[in-house]
């Protein structure tokens, strides 16, 4: 019997809905565990671990990996080449894939890593690259990036820590939202933006249904407004017990 390639089976018993990110983690036939996100007319299969493709380039683990090494050993002077460029923009598109995979499996912390990897190597072909154009249709995916980050680490921490823990880790990305508005003079669009205000939503919503008041560090950045510095030490000495 001749071997079948085509996969009908799997397209039909998995039907495509538009607008749902649909994604399973699944075994291979090696047994080792892959995720599968169906799209429409077909499906993706990534790996969960290095390049979402399987592939090391030049033996790194990832392009951006390999970048690295290649900007090591050539020093200051180099530069991203177009063909380089073209291969940075595949592995932030398959790591796009991954990381919305991730979300919708619920798998925050992996969803986070795969977002730090993508900042990483925006922040890298910015400093690497002469072409602005490139950069800025980069650039413009980075608070998109940026928000999936924060989303993903604070789910984590509510998961891991508990709903404290995960304020603390929206206000941290919310002050790096307002550090990026800034970068870009843009600090009047910071309260409007949409992202920033479902970052805030979220937070709010967490305090509302866990009952979470004032966290410690807000608490400190409200005695430090007010001028209450001894209120402030000792809130920095609780903060200081907490950490050891």
């Amino acid at each position: 019997m001749p071997r079948r390639h085509d996969i009908d089976r799997i397209l039909q018993s998995w039907p495509y809905r538009a607008g749902e990110v649909l994604a399973r983690q699944v075994k291979a036939a090696d047994g080792r565990p892959v995720l599968q996100m169906r799209v429409d007319m077909g499906l993706l299969q990534l790996e969960i671990a290095g390049r979402p493709d399987g592939q090391r380039p030049d033996g790194a683990e990832t392009y951006l990996d390999y970048l690295i090494a290649q900007s090591v050993h050539e020093g200051s002077e180099f530069e991203l080449s177009p063909e380089q460029c073209g291969e940075a923009d595949r592995e932030f598109f398959q790591f796009y894939h991954r990381r919305i995979c991730w979300l919708a499996l619920r798998k925050f912390r992996e969803a986070a890593r795969d977002a730090d990897h993508s900042l990483a190597l925006m922040d890298f072909v910015r400093s690497r690259s002469k072409n602005e154009e490139w950069i800025l249709a980069h650039e413009q995916y980075r608070p998109f990036v940026m928000f999936h980050r924060v989303q993903a680490g604070a789910l984590a921490e509510l998961e891991e820590r508990g709903p404290e823990a995960a304020i603390e880790e929206i206000n941290q990305g919310l002050n790096r939202f307002r550090e990026l508005f800034e970068e870009y003079e843009a600090s009047e669009q910071f309260e409007s933006d949409e992202l920033v205000a479902r970052l805030v939503e979220l937070k709010e919503s967490m305090r509302s249904h866990y009952q979470v008041g004032r966290t410690l560090n807000e608490q400190l950045a409200d005695a430090v407004a007010a001028e209450q510095y001894e209120l402030a030490a000792q809130l920095r000495d609780q903060l200081a017990q907490r950490g050891k």
